[in-house]
């Protein structure tokens, strides 16, 4: 079984206004990425995946903002294949709200927050409405954490530290933080490592080879290979060419005496039914 708990839906331009599009040119160094998103073009480039966690993404800051209705009108579609999360922007007005209809009478499943592409944190208290009812409900929260090509995004606001108070505070809760927090994976280890429910996916990473080597070293050393979750971020990237990358990163140390990443452990990876352990399986 292969779960890919972190893709995209949205309708480009559309959704964006003109200073994100323009930005988006600087998220791949040398690749211009299409951010066109077409569910057959998705699934052609999916071949081994069973299921697949989708959401859009509000954050007026930044630009971007994609209605709910969009997003579960898109799962409808495909509802064999599809999860739908909701997207919450805390700093407008009406968030709560929003956060409920997603739920409640949209049947979105989890909830996707931008917190740095917002301008918020996610450990602010303005927030405990959100991690309140998401522990009422059991429903998974999956961040963006790290880095961003958008200058008006602060990074302070996306530093994986602090989900660590969040989840002191609010333990029950299932918190994904994506992309391994890259660059500041070591942060990102020390919070899955201390806390039970809270996990990281690994999307995005594999066209940076030589850094996820690094940060899942990392990983291997911390012990917690258990604690990430396999995602792919289209449509910046693909299901298939983030499996074929995790898969090829040992081959970047042919003819080295570097350590090799256990391959067991990246095949598990891949693998892992993270539909099970988000509680999303029923």
């Amino acid at each position: 079984m292969i779960i890919d708990v972190h893709s995209h839906t949205w309708q480009y331009p559309t959704h964006f206004n003109d200073d994100f599009q323009l930005q988006a040119r600087r998220a791949r160094a040398g690749v211009e990425v299409d951010l066109t998103v077409r569910f057959d073009e998705y699934m052609a480039a999916a071949t081994q995946v069973d299921r697949t966690i989708v959401f859009g993404g509000k954050a007026r800051l930044s630009g971007l903002w994609v209605d709910d209705q969009y997003v579960a009108s898109y799962v409808a579609e495909h509802p064999e294949k599809l999860i739908g999360f909701l997207s919450l922007d805390p700093t407008q007005g009406g968030w709560q709200q929003e956060m409920i209809h997603g739920h409640q009478q949209l049947g979105l499943q989890g909830i996707k927050l931008l917190s740095m592409y917002a301008g918020f944190r996610p450990d602010e208290e303005r927030l405990d409405p959100l991690w309140s009812y998401a522990t009422q409900h059991r429903l998974p929260v999956l961040l963006h954490t790290g880095t961003t090509f958008v200058a008006q995004a602060p990074l302070e606001c996306t530093l994986p530290r602090h989900l660590d108070r969040v989840a002191i505070r609010f333990p029950e809760v299932k918190i994904i933080m994506a992309h391994l927090g890259h660059p500041y994976e070591h942060e990102t280890v020390a919070v899955i490592r201390k806390h039970p429910n809270v996990y990281s996916d690994i999307s995005a990473l594999h066209y940076r080879p030589f850094q996820l080597y690094h940060s899942l070293m990392l990983v291997q050393e911390y012990g917690v290979w258990h604690k990430l979750l396999f995602g792919s971020d289209y449509p910046f990237t693909t299901v298939d060419a983030s499996i074929d990358g995790l898969r090829g990163l040992n081959r970047q140390l042919d003819g080295t005496s570097l350590p090799r990443l256990q391959s067991d452990q990246i095949e598990a990876l891949i693998q892992r039914d993270s539909l099970s352990i988000l509680g999303l399986d029923g």
